[in-house]
């Protein structure tokens, strides 16, 4: 098939260099919107007197049918073309004759795949911003069943200070409310058309580049035309934010694992999102948790390719830029893959309660309250600190906890313990108490749930 640039040399195309330069296999998953780019081009030339109105109008009509022919199935595209936007103008051009070759007129394949990107990957992100508030609803439904369920908090991985699930829940909700704000900002930043650019120097027609914005819903147009073909920021700010959602995702993913292993057990995965042994009939698997982790590095490794890709290009449009797709695409279908079947796990385990309250009741972790009572008391923080901490070793001795000491052991340690004392190690006590803003209390936790929600409520 004879390529479009090929006057200008003498000697065709070698057949492995052809196959290198090709973009077809991934480009074409673009098709759509390369066609609603060339129909809004189109319009525009006609409006401007750029080509004739009928002309204009038997362009648009011929795009249209074949954006149709293809979503049918009717027009399969051929993999031997060169990319999807030569595919559309050859179709296009036998299709209507000469006046197919007038929808060129003003404008390159760089600013045209430049716009391509930018509209495929508006719509991508109105689809994860989607799968995000959906996996935020269904946190935000865990946390109201669990807002009472006491559990330990940890860090270093070891019992900390008493909080519910619910809370420890809402935590990553406010992770991924962030990451929607990232990629609502990053949508904004992509919403901009760089149609009108030319090649890199834009064009001597009259052409209107606002009124292409306009018919496209993008929120304007880019404001330099070298600026417009060569930049990828918002591809590489949206491999970011997906890197951010996978973080999450991957850190979320690993709490659910620890959680359902017999040492916790804190939960049970539904029998729909697990996996079994080959050997071992006793096993219940995480795999889609695991799975989530393990596809956070490969996401990370797309945002690697696009900032590797682009750290030494210069001024305007390489082939190298080519390379961007199918990273971002990968990075997009996981990501979304994820987020679904996430929200879907999420949506169907069980929290096991009584385990929760047990391991709660276990690791001293009102051990800071009994700190504070005695503070509260009268007695410098330092020092009712070392006194909680001899009262948890003589625990740990007589293996026994907190709550259940005697008022005379207690005093063996300090004078200052009253019969109050077991009102301030009761770990509901001790949740309940925090009613910081932010904190764990049922009331904190339920004023969360109400903010998270009319997050979600403003979006839609």
């Amino acid at each position: 098939m004879a390529k479009m640039w090929d006057a200008r040399f003498s000697k065709a195309e070698n057949k492995r260099v052809n196959d290198f330069n090709s973009s077809i296999s991934f480009d074409s998953r673009m098709f759509y919107e390369d066609i609603e780019g060339s129909i809004a081009h189109a319009t525009m030339l006609g409006k401007c007197g750029i080509i004739a109105t009928e002309e204009s109008e038997k362009i648009v009509a011929a795009l249209r049918q074949i954006r149709d022919d293809i979503e049918s199935g009717a027009l399969p595209i051929d993999p031997e073309a060169e990319d999807i936007h030569m595919f559309v103008e050859e179709v296009l051009t036998a299709r209507i004759g000469d006046s197919g070759k007038r929808l060129h007129t003003a404008r390159s394949r760089n600013d045209q795949v430049a716009l391509d990107i930018r509209l495929y990957l508006k719509k991508e992100i109105g689809e994860i911003r989607a799968l995000v508030l959906d996996l935020l609803s269904v946190i935000v439904k865990v946390a109201k069943e669990n807002a009472d369920a006491v559990m330990p908090g940890y860090t270093h991985l070891q019992r900390a200070q008493p909080v519910t699930f619910g809370h420890y829940m809402l935590a990553y909700a406010q992770m991924f409310i962030r990451d929607d704000l990232r990629l609502k900002e990053t949508l904004a930043r992509t919403s901009v058309s760089p149609l009108g650019s030319g090649a890199l120097a834009s064009t001597t027609y009259p052409i209107d580049r606002h009124l292409v914005a306009e018919l496209l819903e993008l929120g304007g147009v880019t404001e330099n035309s070298m600026d417009g073909v060569s930049d990828r920021d918002f591809l590489i700010e949206l491999a970011f934010d997906l890197s951010l959602v996978m973080m999450h995702l991957s850190r979320f993913s690993e709490e659910i694992i620890l959680w359902c292993t017999n040492e916790f057990s804190f939960i049970e995965l539904d029998d729909a999102f697990s996996t079994g042994s080959s050997i071992m009939p006793q096993k219940k698997n995480p795999d889609i948790a695991e799975l989530v982790r393990g596809k956070t590095g490969r996401i990370y490794g797309d945002l690697t390719t696009v900032l590797t890709m682009m750290k030494g290009i210069p001024l305007a449009y390489n082939k190298d830029m080519q390379e961007d797709k199918e990273a971002i695409f990968d990075a997009v279908d996981n990501a979304k893959l994820c987020l679904e079947l996430f929200a879907s796990m999420l949506d169907t385990l069980t929290v096991k309660r009584d385990n929760l309250r047990r391991a709660a009741s276990g690791g001293f972790i009102n051990a800071t309250d009994c700190a504070d009572y005695l503070a509260q008391k009268g007695l410098p923080f330092r020092d009712a600190y070392r006194v909680s901490g001899r009262l948890v070793a003589y625990c740990i001795e007589n293996k026994t906890d907190l709550e259940s000491l005697s008022l005379d052991t207690y005093k063996e340690f300090s004078p200052m313990f009253e019969n109050d004392v077991y009102e301030a190690v009761n770990l509901d006590n001790c949740v309940n108490r925090r009613t910081v803003y932010g904190g764990p209390s049922k009331e904190s936790v339920e004023r969360q749930i109400k903010i998270v929600n009319a997050y979600i409520d403003a979006q839609k």
